[in-house]
Parts: C-alpha cells; structure tokens; sequence
C-alpha cells in the first residue's frame, strides 16, 4: 500500500466512525424519548450539541492553549523555528499559523484553531532542544496536516455528539432512579411496552456512553495515522518523522502543560505507556501506539 491509498483509507474510515457516533446519538435519543414518552430528551441533546458546537467552535483554541500555558512568540524570537514553518506551509498551500512555545523539558507538540485561517501549533521548549530538522519538520508537517485536515473541528464534533449521549445517559439514569418509569401502566398492552423499552433504555444508559467513548477513541486514532501519512507526503522523507517518534516515545519527561482534557490535541500522548499495550486497552487509548505507528510509516511506499 503506497501512503495515497493509506490517505484515502484512514479518511473513509474516519467517517464511517463520525456516521456511527451521530446514528449512535440519534438511536439513544429516540429511545430515551420513546422509554419517558416525552421528545425531550432528542430535543434537549440536540440544543446541547449546538450550544456546546458554538462555544467550541469559537474559543476552543484560546482555552486550550491558555490550559498549557502557550505563550505566542514572533520571527525574532526563533528565526530557524519560523522558517520551517513557514516552507511547509508553503509546501501544504496553508496560510502561516500562530506559533507557541510551552516552557516544558517533554518533547511534544499540538495543533488548535478553528480552521485554517485561525490556527496555533504549539512546541514545547523540549522538543526544539531534543529533535534535530528532519525530525521536528517530521513533526511539524504532522500538526500542519491536522489543521489542513480540519481535524480540530471534527474533534470538536465528535466530542460534542459523545457529550451528548453521554449527558442523555445521566439524565435518564437520573430520571430512572426517581420512578419516571413507573408512571404509565393505564392498559396492560402500553404498559408491556413501556416496560420493554424501560429496559432497553436502561442498558443503553449503561452502554451508550462506554460505545460513544470507544467511538471517540477510534477516530483520534484513525486521525493521528492519517496525519503521519500526510506528514511522509509533505516532507517526502517518512524517516524524519520515525526518528521523531522513537525520541519522543524513549523520553521519560514528564508534560507538566498535559491534562486529561487537552491530552488528545498533542502528537504523542503524554500520559500513556507507549510502549507494551496490547488488547482490549488499545481502544481506550487517543493515540495509536508508537510501535504501530512507525511500522505503518514503514510498510508504505511514497
């Protein structure tokens, strides 16, 4: 397989997965809505989704970076750092982001912004002292890719719809627990029904939010190898990037800026054991194993 159809594969999955999270919300909702006999919960999940679109949409990027303490330098403050950008950014046909710079000793990196036009990659101050040019315009590429990619915005999507079943789940555990299910038994035949779907409701409050989690998971995955893939096309030399992959996994430093919120933003995941994971614990992880993404760089031809 050359990197092309690699592209072409990891986009197609990506959104089989967004097509299973938004059919995922829409089944929860029509039975949690059907269980109370009340369209409330539809409603309520979708006013939900476009609050929680809007706020992202909007000031995401500043939260975040405000999260990991980015401050925005200029030209004169890393003249070599500006360059590389710069002519990738021409290589990519993409407008020069903002760039910042987190006083951390862990080599990593992260993109944000809305789309192209509003778009911030952030360095910690580690990964300039450790990666020499190939590797950080390994890097580089990589997060440049995401923005092209619009990969923050469907982040956000994806976090908004999970978030959205994962509050309908809370609200009808919470409505269950109240007795809102013992209310409707005027006949015996609506009242069988509404025991059956009662259940069914009850399973999917239990299950829904662990599926829509995995879901989540799946296309943060399926997006990082996605980038690697453009990251080799952009740069033409897949190598940089798998140097890139192998320091940065071998780095013991811990990412102070990292939290569980912003984690899934950075190019290698901060908190995760990079190296051993095996299973059913690969689903839960934002990030593709380091070992599985270098053999993917490998296998592939330009």
């Amino acid at each position: 397989m050359n990197l092309y159809h690699q592209v072409d594969s990891n986009r197609h999955k990506t959104w089989l997965l967004v097509a299973l999270s938004a059919s995922l919300l829409i089944v929860v909702g029509f039975i949690f809505s059907q269980a109370n006999n009340n369209p409330i919960w539809l409603y309520g999940a979708f006013l939900y989704a476009v609050i929680s679109s809007f706020i992202s949409y909007w000031w995401s990027d500043k939260i975040v970076l405000a999260m990991s303490r980015a401050k925005e330098i200029k030209f004169n403050d890393s003249p070599q750092l500006y360059r590389l950008v710069e002519n990738l950014c021409i290589t990519a046909g993409l407008p020069l982001p903002k760039i910042y710079i987190i006083e951390d000793s862990a080599p990593n990196a992260f993109a944000t912004g809305r789309n192209s036009q509003h778009a911030a990659i952030a360095f910690t101050s580690g990964l300039l002292a450790k990666l020499d040019k190939q590797e950080l315009e390994g890097v580089i590429a990589h997060e440049l890719s995401h923005i092209g990619n619009r990969d923050i915005l469907l982040a956000t999507m994806v976090s908004v719809l999970v978030g959205s079943v994962v509050l309908m789940a809370d609200w009808f555990a919470r409505w269950s627990f109240w007795g809102g299910g013992r209310r409707r038994q005027s006949n015996q035949e609506s009242g069988q029904l509404q025991s059956i779907l009662t259940i069914v409701a009850i399973i999917l409050a239990i299950l829904a939010p662990l599926f829509a989690r995995l879901i989540q998971m799946a296309i943060s995955r399926r997006r990082e190898f996605l980038a690697d893939a453009n990251s080799a096309l952009l740069t033409r030399y897949p190598d940089g990037l798998i140097r890139a992959l192998q320091k940065i996994s071998a780095d013991s430093a811990p990412l102070e800026a990292a939290n569980r919120a912003t984690a899934h933003l950075y190019f290698a995941s901060p908190f995760q054991n990079k190296q051993g994971i095996q299973g059913f614990s690969k689903m839960f992880m934002s990030h593709p194993p380091v070992e599985e993404r270098i053999a993917a760089l490998r296998q592939v031809s330009l």
